[in-house]
């Protein structure tokens, strides 16, 4: 009982410490001071080390929730899809009159030349009105005729022109190789997922800056005739990764911030300076650890080290104004560091640990960069447990606060600010309904709003970056300008092999392209079929009377032999239908996905999976001898942007609530765990409930869904967010236990820990609230919520907490609790 007597204890009227009074960590810590450093330091340089291992990456696997079952559906079929997410448009527009010029034609042909040698290109699935897979097909009196849009005898002449003029309207590209007006012409660009060199994965970001320099800059710069275009969901996360490279200067921001912050919070400038030192250092260590644990950084998890950053300023301002208010009080260094350490290292790994625990509630969320995130946030809330709860006060016990910073310690300690006295009446009976009342009426406010929330895309074009970025400027000409949407949900019709071209399947196929036509949200839908009907009509002089299938099944087989590898797999037993949809917005996904899963439940067949994969005659066997009535066929979602975005829409959904969930269970059980009451525990997570509801209400209000990039942040909001009340309530027991009222006990606990509670609110938020001006627009709004929620958090534990505090909690059963715990109350410093 004697080593934790003064475990709550304020500062005693003495000094001396003595081994029994000492707790065994401090001992350990403070003893043994120089071994403690130096162990700190080669860890320092060894993480130091890891940092340049660590490595930004931009695969889009970490994007994509794998396991899911739209994805695993894709995935079977991933070798046979002649397109998918690694796809880029390059379109090049005549400022001055149409593309039927020689110089505009001699410009193509250099840029398409120029993109072939564009490292990362599948050359060969590459497509312009250069390449001879661009073809045009028209029916004469003698049969089919046909061949490369811009013909091998082209010479730029007026008759070559008016020739290549003629093939197009033949080709049936335009509005999706050609616009609609014929101003511009697109050159379509396949990815390879590796290097075929070096086998290396392909970098977006490398890739991005080639066409900016190679493509954009040469071709379409500034006094040049022509304007580049270029969207697709590689060019996009370049320009993301290109963007995140402002993270860096916010985060040079927020450091000078805060260290004028601090400073004039200590009036110290080693109390300003060490604590921004161990941060940061906790910032080395935490990117070092991911780089020799074999992780990487991506778009999501970059975002990070500002936020240990952040964290670890939150609770070094705890240990400077303890250490400060013990200095004031007459301890030299190492008393005033062991003092310090002792009332707050509780706390503090208690505050620590719910953020970890928080973080790691995202790992739920079978998302990449969502899990990588989750890791990275967790390992930097570790090491902050030792480079500011343990480097910080072993360090300042060396150095201590200046004379200066005692001054101002003194001063504070001694005064009496208007603010904390009117804040200490909020834990008056009188005053204290007050803030109740509000909060309730809040929170049933933000309920009713919050309903509207929204999973998924609320914008159109790429909502992680600002409407008026080049990616989103050159994604609205191509969608006003060409008749193919960008967003695409590619749905996968599955029967035998050798099948995809039997009547009952194309019948199905055309059924269901005609159902999903007439969904709200579907501009068209392509697929073997389409390719059928124009090739029958086409064999029958045009006649409108024909566009129609044939039953006639050799008819079918010869309507489909030119047809493009992308509508079918090699063997037949696959045939994509392409559905352009008029945005990717979460309600358009959700129409789209619920109208094929009704169409599912219609006419897909229940039979066994071994008949999927027969043949032909083994399909006619089955057939004859009864097993299955038909050919068999299915309907298997999804792939394309659209299907992606839809898969993870659906993950997130299900998650959201799970890990809200688990992150407040986590915060619960630590808090039940440390304070043993739950009169103690509601104090403190009922200020982070009205919270996390406000915050939805305001992503409704904001128009801002729940995604990737804004779903960390509930748990980052209830993870940081639970320091304050932790730090208020703990001082705020100490003083009960100790014999003061509620009042007088939550007036002490702002004059000393609620100083630095707000302090590292307001800097916390206006740290983050720089993120708002950033060109990345999912940080912007991480920067909103994040803002918001610190703010709120910070008010909530200063003025919801001593309400809820005044009926919750019974100092005589705190006072009973720690007798029985601990012995002996310690007497008020």
């Amino acid at each position: 009982m004697s080593e934790q007597k003064h475990h709550y204890s304020t500062v005693p009227e003495h000094y001396i410490l003595s081994m029994e009074t000492e707790p065994f960590l401090e001992r350990v810590l403070f003893n043994n001071r120089l071994l403690v450093l130096l162990i700190l330091a080669v860890l320092t340089a060894l993480f130091a080390f890891g940092l340049t291992k660590t490595k930004l990456d931009s695969s889009i696997e970490k994007y994509i929730p794998l396991q899911h079952e739209y994805i695993q559906n894709y995935l079977v079929h991933a070798d046979d899809m002649k397109s998918g997410v690694a796809n880029v448009k390059i379109a090049v527009e005549a400022k001055q009159g149409d593309i039927f010029t020689r110089e505009y034609m001699e410009t193509l042909s250099k840029i398409n030349d120029e993109v072939f040698f564009v490292k990362g290109v599948d050359r060969s699935a590459m497509q312009s009105l250069w390449t001879p897979n661009t073809r045009w097909t028209e029916v004469t009196e003698e049969g089919f005729q046909g061949g490369p849009v811009v013909p091998s005898t082209y010479d730029g002449s007026a008759e070559s022109l008016e020739q290549v003029r003629q093939n197009i309207l033949k080709s049936g590209e335009v509005g999706r190789l050609v616009a609609n007006d014929f101003r511009s012409s697109i050159i379509d660009v396949p990815l390879t997922e590796f290097d075929p060199e070096t086998g290396e994965r392909l970098s977006y970001q490398k890739f991005s800056a080639d066409l900016e320099n190679k493509i954009r800059a040469e071709f379409g710069g500034e006094g040049s005739p022509y304007q580049i275009y270029i969207t697709g969901t590689p060019k996009k996360l370049g320009d993301l990764l290109d963007g995140a490279v402002s993270i860096a200067y916010f985060f040079i921001a927020a450091i000078l911030m805060t260290a004028f912050l601090l400073y004039l919070y200590s009036r110290c400038p080693r109390g300003t300076l060490i604590p921004i030192i161990a941060s940061l250092i906790a910032v080395v260590w935490q990117l070092g650890l991911l780089g020799l644990l074999g992780y990487t950084i991506d778009l999501y998890s970059v975002l990070v080290p500002f936020l240990v950053f952040a964290i670890g300023i939150s609770h070094g301002v705890q240990i400077i104004n303890g250490i400060a208010i013990e200095a004031g009080k007459g301890a030299n260094n190492v008393q005033a560091a062991r003092h310090a350490f002792r009332g707050l290292y509780v706390p503090g790994m208690l505050a620590l640990l719910s953020d970890g625990m928080g973080f790691l509630t995202l790992l739920f969320i079978d998302i990449g960069v969502i899990q990588e995130l989750a890791i990275a946030a967790s390992i930097g809330v570790a090491v902050i447990i030792v480079t500011n709860l343990i480097l910080l006060p072993v360090v300042m016990s060396y150095v201590g606060i200046s004379q200066s910073g005692v001054a101002h310690a003194q001063k504070a300690e001694a005064s009496d600010p208007k603010l904390w006295k009117a804040l200490s009446y909020f834990a008056n009976p009188k005053v204290a309904p007050l803030p109740i009342i509000v909060a309730v009426a809040m929170a049933v406010a933000g309920y009713y709003m919050s309903r509207d929330l929204q999973i998924g895309d609320l914008d159109k074009g790429a909502p992680e970056l600002r409407a008026d970025s080049r990616y989103n400027l050159d994604n609205d000409f191509m969608v006003s300008n060409y008749s193919t949407s960008s967003d695409v949900l590619v749905v996968m019709v599955e029967t035998a092999k050798e099948q995809c071209n039997s009547f009952k399947v194309m019948d199905v196929v055309d059924r269901f392209m005609w159902y999903m036509q007439n969904v709200d949200g579907v501009q068209s839908a392509v697929s073997l079929v389409t390719v059928s009907k124009l090739v029958t009509k086409a064999m029958n002089e045009g006649n409108i009377k024909w566009s129609a299938l044939s039953r006639n099944q050799t008819i079918l087989n010869t309507s489909i032999q030119r047809a493009p590898g992308s509508l079918l797999n090699p063997d037949c037993s696959m045939a994509p239908v392409i559905i352009y949809l008029n945005d990717h917005k979460a309600q358009t996904l959700t129409t789209a996905v619920n109208a094929v899963e009704a169409f599912k439940k219609q006419f897909d067949d229940q039979v066994d999976e071994k008949y999927f994969s027969y043949n032909l005659a083994e399909t006619e066997a089955a057939i004859a001898a009864g097993e299955i009535s038909s050919v068999p066929v299915r309907f298997q979602l999804a792939s394309g942007n659209a299907g992606i975005e839809a898969a993870t829409n659906q993950v997130i959904e299900s998650a959201q609530g799970t890990m809200l969930i688990f992150v407040y269970v986590v915060v619960f059980t630590l808090c039940f765990i440390t304070f043993r009451s739950f009169t103690a525990v509601a104090c403190i997570i009922l200020p982070l409930v009205l919270t996390s509801i406000l915050s939805e209400a305001l992503m409704t209000m904001l128009g801002i869904g729940v995604k990737v990039a804004t779903l960390p942040v509930i748990a980052l909001g209830v993870g940081i967010g639970v320091d304050y009340g932790i730090y208020i309530y703990s001082r705020l027991e100490v003083l009960l236990i100790q014999g003061k009222s509620m009042q007088d006990a939550f007036l002490a606990t702002l004059k000393s820990t609620g100083k630095a509670v707000s302090f590292t609110g307001i800097t916390l938020a206006i740290g983050v609230a720089t993120w708002i001006f950033s060109p990345i627009k999912f940080q912007a709004d991480m920067g909103i919520l994040l803002t918001f929620m610190f703010l709120l958090n910070m008010l909530g534990a200063l003025i919801l907490l001593p309400a809820l505090a005044h009926y919750l909690l019974r100092p005589e059963r705190i006072i009973a609790r720690h007798k029985a715990r601990y012995g002996d109350i310690p007497p008020a410093g």
